[in-house]
């Protein structure tokens, strides 16, 4: 494949494709189930460390996302921390920050958690699936397939992400995350997982809602802070939900 601007173009909306065939079952099935915690006056966590935040921040507190829905992440752990010595690498890649997390964060029984890790591989998304499973949470994973099965897992168990989620939705992206050779050096650029993970962030949003309208209720909806009414919208909805401190 060329080398360029239109080889991005190119090759991520290829990548969008595939998923848009080959997930939809996954994501209609992820979303069914996200949105039955929500009907049921649950609360949905979105995972991500490095940047498969970006797809928490695609689902959680935006317009047009829906209001129980929390962001969780590494940097929760790194602003308690006054020394400035904290690694989030490192802290992804570490067991126990699951476990720190949880305590950071209200997660309750009725609850459920997206967790989003290309590579699957890392000790904290595996570990806060599996402490999920153990306590009957239930997980929507979002994750390459592909980088996955040629990786070795980074926690003591073994597992990958895929391996231990009740919901898998492979997005499709290469080993290594890049998809174009840069003519003439071996490194390739063009990165996709971010792209990729944003519309199925949005698919999964508008399934979501799309449950709820089916129910006859009306899905809290988040409108943006820069149109006229926005902030009352938004804190009108948000108080059906402060007693699990989420605020606009």
């Amino acid at each position: 494949m060329k080398f360029g601007a239109e080889a991005v173009f190119a090759s991520i909306l290829e990548i969008a494709e595939r998923v848009r065939v080959g997930q939809m079952e996954a994501i209609r099935e992820a979303g069914g189930r996200l949105a039955e915690r929500l009907l049921q006056g649950g609360v949905i966590h979105v995972f991500g460390a490095g940047h498969s935040r970006a797809f928490g921040m695609e689902m959680c507190g935006r317009a047009g996302g829906l209001a129980p829905m929390k962001l969780v992440g590494l940097e929760d752990i790194a602003a308690l921390d006054r020394s400035g010595a904290i690694n989030l690498v490192e802290l992804e890649r570490d067991p126990d920050t699951a476990h720190r997390l949880l305590e950071l964060h209200d997660v309750r029984p009725e609850d459920a958690f997206v967790v989003v890790s290309n590579s699957g591989r890392n000790g904290a998304p595996v570990e806060l699936a599996l402490e999920c499973a153990r306590r009957g949470i239930p997980v929507v994973a979002v994750t390459s397939l592909d980088h996955s099965g040629q990786t070795d897992s980074r926690h003591p168990s073994g597992k990958r992400l895929f391996e231990i989620a009740d919901v898998v939705i492979d997005n499709g992206c290469p080993y290594g995350d890049v998809l174009l050779d840069v003519p003439g050096l071996d490194v390739k650029t063009g990165s996709a997982s971010s792209v990729v993970g944003a519309l199925i962030a949005q698919a999964l949003t508008a399934d979501i809602i799309e449950r709820f309208t089916e129910s006859g209720r009306t899905p809290p909806v988040y409108v943006s802070a820069n149109v006229d009414g926005g902030d009352e919208h938004n804190k009108k909805i948000t108080e059906q939900y402060a007693h699990r401190r989420i605020t606009y």
